[in-house]
This record gives structure tokens, sequence and C-alpha cells, in this order.
């Protein structure tokens, strides 16, 4: 990867690692589905007037929305309001590296490397050290296996968005604005069954300017900045190199979440994340230090 798409993976990790904090102060506002729908209907109402149609098929579109916007924030969302703590949850959602490595290789037919499986493995059992210490923590087991979902709809995401760039359509901010119109629809669905329509009207007319910044962070930053980047680098790289590029967004949350939210996490669950991040840095470097090895051999 060259240093230009270099530093703008590293603002993506910026926006993204921050970007959970604004999430919890989010939900302090807003049910999980309403924070969801408001959200890409911001998006969708500002982006539409800068940016034009994608040439994407309509049915491509949809599916890309409800993969990476409905899919990854319904799980996330409502993770967070059931119990799982932004710091972790940065972390935990980046098991997306390694459902999008395996969805690489059985949808895309993507060859992995022995280096890869070996870094699955070590971030897997990662995650289940997190997973099993939840007892002394504010971390619950639903708010984990939703924000583990979270990462599975992230990486269906990652694999749609790689087809779609493929077949020549539009996998940029064209696509990441217009396909924005599409979650709204179920989240306000899912609000209106899940959380009442009394609770939807009192979320909307009890708005205030902390709800308007974080979906201003939310809608901004972390979707139209963050994705617009995420998908240049899909589109030009292997999935199975850009997926694990986000290693670094836990780094962020979870120093955030201790300054913003005063988190605390548990000495085992720390060795949970070194052992996961140890695997995801596998998954990045491992090919660049064996040709370093190779080399030297030579």
């Amino acid at each position: 990867m060259i240093r230009k798409d270099m530093l703008l993976a590293l603002f993506i990790i910026v926006a993204w690692g921050f970007n959970f904090i604004v999430m919890r102060w989010g939900l302090d506002e807003l049910t999980p589905m309403m924070l969801g729908g408001l959200r890409f209907l911001v998006i969708g109402l500002i982006g539409c007037f800068f940016f034009a149609r994608p040439n994407t098929p309509l049915i491509w579109c949809i599916g890309y929305a409800l993969a990476l916007n409905f899919g990854q924030f319904g799980f996330l969302f409502s993770a967070m309001a059931f119990g799982m703590p932004a710091g972790l949850a940065s972390l935990v959602l980046q098991s997306q590296a390694i459902f999008t490595l395996l969805f690489a290789v059985l949808l895309l037919k993507e060859t992995v490397r022995p280096y890869q499986v070996l870094a699955i493995g070590i971030a897997i059992g990662g995650l289940a050290v997190i997973g099993l210490d939840n007892e002394d923590t504010a971390m619950t087991a639903i708010g984990f296996g939703l924000t583990l979902a979270a990462g599975t709809s992230w990486a269906l995401g990652n694999i749609v968005t790689k087809i779609i760039s493929r077949k020549g359509y539009d996998a940029n901010l064209n696509l990441i604005v217009w396909s924005s119109w599409v979650p709204p629809v179920p989240f306000f669905l899912c609000a209106y069954f899940i959380d009442g329509g009394d609770v939807m009207w009192s979320n909307i007319v009890n708005l205030n300017w902390k709800t308007l910044g974080t979906l201003a962070y939310l809608s901004i930053f972390a979707t139209l900045a963050g994705y617009g980047l995420w998908n240049y680098l899909l589109s030009r790289y292997p999935a199975a190199t850009v997926a694990p590029l986000t290693l670094g967004v836990p780094v962020v949350g979870l120093t955030s979440a201790q300054v913003f939210l005063s988190e605390a996490v548990s000495a085992m669950q720390w060795v949970g994340i070194l052992i996961v991040l140890t695997g995801l840095m596998l998954n990045t470097f491992g090919g660049r230090w064996l040709r370093a090895i190779s080399q030297r051999q030579v």
C-alpha cells in the first residue's frame, strides 16, 4: 500500500475509533433503532444535493445498505444498549477482519496464506478470552454476541463492495450517500415495533444540540468520510489486505473510552485484547515479514 493510502487509512482509524464514544453519547439520547434511522436519513438528505446517483443497480444498492448499514449498526447499537462497553465494542467489532477473510475465500475464491490462517486462529482465541471474562466487568454476553453479529454484517458489506467494484459499478461516496435512503426504512419499522410510536415521537421532539452533534459526527466523519475512503481502499487492494487495517481502531476506541467514559477493562480482557491485536497484526503484516525474512536468507 502506497504512503498516501496509508495516511487515508490512519484517518479512518482515528475517526472510527472515537466514533464509539460518540455512539455511546447518542444512545444516551436515542433508542438504537432511532439513532440508526436518523443517522442514515441525515446522510441521504444532505448528501443527495452534492453527490450524483451511482450507476450501481438497485439490487446491489439494497444489498450493500442492508449488510453494511442496517445490519452492522442495528446489531452494534443494540449491543451497546444491552451492555457492551464502547471501548470493548471497538475491538470486538474488528472480528469483521476474520469474517471478511473467510467470506472472501468462500464467496470470492481469494487465496489465503498459511500465516493468515494462523492469524485468524490467534484472533479467535483472543475474542474467546474476552467473551468468557464478563462476570466482573460491565460487558454482557448478549452485548458481546450482538457485536460479533455486527462484525459479520460488516464483513458481508465488504464482500458486496468488492463485488460491486469488480462489476465496474460505483463503490464510492455516490453509493454510500444514495444507499443511505434504504436503511431508515427497516430502522424505523424496527423502532415502531420494538420501541413504540410514542417513544419514536419523543425521540424526535426532544432532539437537542448534543444529539444533533452526534448525528453530524456519525454522518459526516464516520460515514461519508470514513466509508468513502474505506470503499476507495477496497477498490484498489484485496479485501484480505484492507480489512485488517482497522486493527488500530480499538487502540483509539479503548483509550478514548477510558478518558471520556471512564470505562474499565479487566486484566483478563486486556490479555484477550493483546491476543486479538497480535492476530490482526500478523494478518496485516505477515506477508511483509515473510518477504523480509526470505530476502535476508538470500
